[in-house]
């Protein structure tokens, strides 16, 4: 994993297992939820450094997800924007330039919730 910025590098983990998704490197089966850690703050004010989210590879994709996708062999975590039908990764920071992905190929699952260890910082998405 890299250490800033919510870049997940799936070549620094190894998965042996056919059934798992080797992309993410997470060790579930491809269709099941997994736990991401929010490295930096390109997503906050909704989404600070060290918060947890759950992803979930089956989930709906529209404009407006919060999304995991592939951008250039790396994962990153942004809010998707669908427009004219070409699909953008988007930083909720505006310091950051909107790139664009493949489509829907290139998600990887949907946020579906925020943890937290206070009822209030949690929240669902789906």
């Amino acid at each position: 994993m890299s250490d800033a910025y919510g870049i997940f590098d799936p070549k620094r983990i190894r998965v042996e297992t056919p059934d798992v998704d080797p992309g993410m490197g997470s060790g579930c089966a491809t269709s099941e939820p997994f736990a991401l850690r929010v490295l930096g703050d390109s997503m906050s004010p909704e989404f600070e450094h060290g918060v947890i989210i759950i992803v979930d590879p089956a989930g709906h994709v529209e404009s407006g997800s919060y999304v995991v996708a592939q951008h250039e062999e790396e994962y990153l975590f942004r809010q998707l924007l669908i427009e004219e039908g070409r699909y953008y990764l988007v930083a909720l920071k505006d310091d950051h330039r909107k790139l664009e992905i493949s489509g829907v190929d290139a998600i990887a699952g949907v946020v579906s919730q925020r943890a937290g260890t206070r009822r209030s910082q949690r929240k669902h998405y789906v």
